[in-house]
């Protein structure tokens, strides 16, 4: 085995969404960056494909956003929200300079945020497996693996960080402690279309099924659907049939979706898991659906990711300048990752569930119904831009649904029912 010394200040095992873009803002503040991952660039991966309003405007402000639509990958500023009782049609509101939802295809983003860490001067090894994390003492310090047909290899550094995705490699070897766990509720697939005429994105649910309609790169649109997680048996006894069944229900989102044509197989997975993870501990951080997942009916995951970067920079940059100590820094970390997530959380729950709109719900569009600039606060609710908290208050509850609708509904009962830690 060949040994190396500690001559890196962090290494990043995976190098995906998440770990190409903590890579990055490292390298970019002066740290020396290992990133591993097991693939090789360009190469894809199941995803939602979701850039929501705030990560977008994060790519904006790390300038890699003109080479995302560069490359080919379309804004969707239109959105419609069909959930049954009303059909909601608008534009997202503006958050820091950007009004679009992008959804490339993970071979176009994964390798432009590759290549952007390593403009940044951070070391990527690709098809690089990790076969131990190394621990003396009860602290990380670095890893044992190698490349494909090469030699195996110790690094080592003073912070690992697991961006490995939900399975991570790295959250299992420390035992990372869950919480706010909630089961598995649904199974989801998509697929590719050719020929599908959309003006920007659309979304419709009805108890027990929720679709999804998106443009992606090469002109072509990602049709998303998720269904609950006891159907998982009977949709793989026939797939297509079952999202064609799905989609002849769906009326006129449907009938675009039909007129096209698929184009590449059908991807699933009921491996779908609702939890938070402490993300971090002696040499260790965690990043992204290594640290924190949930349900993708939302789509948050990728937008998640990059906020995590952006935290555990910040979190680096405080720690190694003195600022606070490692605890002090990395769970000023956790705490700002939990709020900014914990309502998202709880939606998505909620969302997942797939139940038949309440009439608390209903009563709610029907406040919206004909105010525009109401209309697309809510679609900038559910795309992550508007703040939840803020949203369901209430005194903007009161201002949505009017006096005659309180009469009617506890306001509690419209709010998004907060989830325990398990």
């Amino acid at each position: 085995m060949n040994g190396s010394t500690s001559n890196h200040d962090a290494i990043v095992v995976g190098a995906r969404a998440a770990g190409s873009s903590t890579a990055m803002l490292l390298a970019r503040r002066g740290h020396r960056v290992l990133a591993v991952d097991r693939a090789s660039f360009p190469s894809d991966t199941l995803s939602t494909h979701q850039v929501q309003v705030p990560g977008v405007a994060r790519l904006a402000r790390w300038g890699l956003l003109g080479r995302l639509a560069d490359a080919g990958t379309p804004a969707a500023r239109k959105v419609r929200f069909d959930p049954g009782p009303a059909l909601l049609e608008g534009h997202l509101p503006t958050f820091e300079g950007v009004n679009a939802i992008y959804s490339p295809r993970r071979t176009v983003l994964d390798a432009l945020l590759v290549d952007a860490a390593r403009e940044a001067g951070a070391e990527i090894r690709e098809r690089f497996a990790v076969e131990e994390v190394l621990i003396e003492d009860g602290v990380v310090v670095g890893i044992r693996g190698k490349e494909k047909g090469g030699a195996e290899v110790v690094e080592r550094a003073p912070l690992v960080i697991g961006a490995d995705g939900k399975r991570s490699t790295v959250a299992d070897a420390v035992a990372a402690p869950a919480y706010h766990e909630q089961p598995v509720r649904t199974m989801a697939c998509y697929a590719y279309w050719e020929g599908v005429e959309l003006d920007g994105g659309w979304l419709r649910s009805r108890e027990g099924v929720a679709l999804g309609a998106w443009p992606t790169n090469d002109r072509l649109t990602l049709v998303f659907m998720a269904l609950p997680l006891e159907r998982f048996d009977a949709f793989r006894a026939d797939v297509e049939g079952t999202v064609v069944t799905a989609l002849a229900a769906a009326g006129e989102l449907g009938e675009r979706i039909l007129a096209g044509r698929r184009v590449e197989r059908f991807r699933s997975s009921p491996d779908l898991p609702n939890r938070f993870r402490v993300p971090f501990g002696p040499g260790w951080a965690l990043a992204g659906d290594a640290g924190l997942v949930m349900d993708p009916v939302t789509g948050q995951g990728i937008g998640h990711a990059f906020r995590d970067a952006d935290l555990i920079a910040d979190a680096v940059d405080a720690w190694r300048g003195g600022v606070g100590t490692f605890e002090e820094a990395f769970g000023a970390y956790q705490a700002a990752r939990d709020a900014g997530t914990k309502p998202m959380f709880d939606l998505t729950q909620d969302i997942a569930a797939m139940a038949a709109p309440r009439r608390e719900f209903r009563l709610l569009l029907e406040g919206i119904a004909g105010r525009q600039e109401e209309i697309d606060r809510f679609l900038g609710l559910i795309t992550g831009s508007t703040p939840i908290p803020d949203y369901f208050s209430p005194s903007n509850l009161r201002r949505l649904i009017g006096v005659r609708g309180i009469a009617k509904v506890a306001l509690s009962k419209i709010r998004p029912k907060p989830t325990r830690a398990a």
